[in-house]
């Protein structure tokens, strides 16, 4: 008689999820040690009909009423999500650690609890007693805001069912744990089932609820990318340690758009919006400074002014130098071979550095005739006009390209204080355009090398 095959037990990584045939010491996929463990078996069922708590109705006869926005109290989040928090929607912000993800969202619930509602704060990553101490230092004291702090998932659904809050906050997602489900807190498994629980406590009691997510070494969320599907709105809290603003991004935004940024202040005494970020990024001189230009970039939908500096010196070593700060190091290389190849500058034997005012990040093409007139200016020793912005995107065939919402950069800068602006020629929307700025449109950049031949203030 034949033996009887025993099937072969699978594997798991409890980070990730990777699943293989064999015990590896370590997972194939997210290259962590120790994580991988026998999966749990899968349970064979057969779902069958059972009652409907609500039936289906016409669409037009749903009601909206209850799923209105209502405004955070922080009008920089108001402008990522669309208007304000929804009843029942389930937020994830996620961001490094130090960046002030637990800051910013405890100042949402005090501005939350200063309106009458009531607030629960569950941390799983600190105590009640250092929660209150932070808020303490910003101020953000209430008697309707509620403080818990817990990592059991059943702890969290009875503090919800006791308090009845309208907002809760768990900081963070991958803290919370559940005893009815194998696996370490924040494993895949676990994170699933805590996520699949506050949701739909959410959706059921119509609370607007904020989930805390960590992130990974690249920058993404943590966990499951499961976890990003079932909720609502993913936020994506960035800034840098040397600076001080915070912006804060809409990867996905089934309530409004995505293409909104906030912008915040990380001070002292907590987080504070700032509704016009322009001055963080441009630094006035008194008189016109060789190797500096403005540009406007387009983060979202907002435009913002930014100054792309640029400093050239004889280099004391075979291989001259190139280093870059808030700009994409190989668009700068590319840029100073246009500059050489078509413009005649001589930067072979110069050390070249070029960086951003205020910590920003600049990725986008259109910085491109900012940086060229940046470096142009330093190599030259000759100042770029000071109320003078350059726009374009700069192609390897020296031509200088169009780029999209020009109107409303110009219209920026020109509120600003800016009087004169270099744009790519034949851009649309500039017809229509009513503004006193002098529009200086080129095709090449040879032709924006002249900028720096202007000595009369605009």
């Amino acid at each position: 008689m034949a033996a009887t095959k025993t099937a072969r037990p699978g594997y798991v990584c409890a980070d990730c999820g990777w699943t293989t045939s064999k015990w590896v010491g370590r997972c194939g996929e997210c290259q962590a040690w120790g994580t991988v463990d026998v999966a749990a078996p899968v349970r064979a069922g057969r779902t069958q009909a059972a009652p409907v708590v609500t039936p289906a109705v016409p669409i037009s006869q749903v009601t909206i009423e209850s799923a209105r926005s209502t405004t955070s109290g922080i009008g920089e989040l108001d402008r990522v999500l669309g208007g304000g928090v929804v009843p029942g929607a389930v937020l994830l912000l996620a961001g490094e650690p130090g960046v002030g993800k637990s800051t910013l969202l405890l100042e949402v619930a005090a501005r939350w609890a200063r309106a009458g509602r009531r607030t629960l704060y569950v941390s799983g990553e600190e105590s009640a007693a250092q929660v209150r101490l932070r808020a303490e230092r910003t101020g953000a004291v209430d008697d309707n805001l509620y403080l818990a702090a817990e990592t059991d998932l059943g702890a969290v659904l009875t503090h919800v069912e006791t308090v009845k809050p309208g907002l809760l906050i768990i900081d963070s997602v991958q803290t919370i744990g559940s005893a009815d489900v194998d696996g370490v807190p924040g494993g895949v498994t676990q994170v699933r089932e805590v996520a699949s629980a506050v949701i739909q406590r959410a959706k059921h009691d119509n609370i607007a609820t904020l989930l805390v997510g960590h992130v990974t070494k690249d920058g993404s969320v943590a966990g499951p990318r499961v976890l990003e599907h079932l909720v609502d709105v993913v936020l994506q809290f960035e800034g840098d340690r040397s600076s001080r603003l915070r912006l804060l991004r809409a990867v996905k935004n089934r309530f409004g758009p995505v293409d909104e940024i906030g912008c915040f202040d990380l001070v002292d005494d907590g987080i504070v919006e700032v509704p016009d970020p322009t001055g963080l990024f441009v630094s006035r001189h008194e008189q016109p400074v060789p190797g500096t230009c403005v540009t406007v970039t387009m983060e979202g939908r907002r435009p913002l002014l930014a100054e792309v500096q640029a400093l050239t010196v004889k280099s004391s070593t075979p291989s001259p130098r190139r280093t870059s700060s808030g700009l994409d190091s190989s668009r700068v290389a590319m840029i100073l071979a246009v500059l050489t190849k078509h413009c005649k500058l001589n930067l072979s034997e110069l050390d070249v550095y070029t960086a951003t005012v205020g910590g920003a990040r600049l990725v986008e093409p259109s910085v491109d005739l900012a940086l060229a007139l940046a470096t142009a200016s330093a190599q030259r020793e000759t100042a770029v006009p000071a109320n003078l912005v350059a726009i374009g995107e700069v192609g390897l065939a020296g031509e200088v390209r169009k780029v999209s919402n020009l109107a409303a950069r110009l219209r920026e800068a020109e509120r600003i204080g800016f009087r004169c602006a270099v744009v790519p020629a034949g851009s649309e929307g500039l017809d229509g355009l009513r503004t006193s700025m002098t529009i200086i449109p080129i095709s090449d950049i040879q032709s924006a090398m002249g900028c720096l031949d202007v000595t009369a203030p605009y």
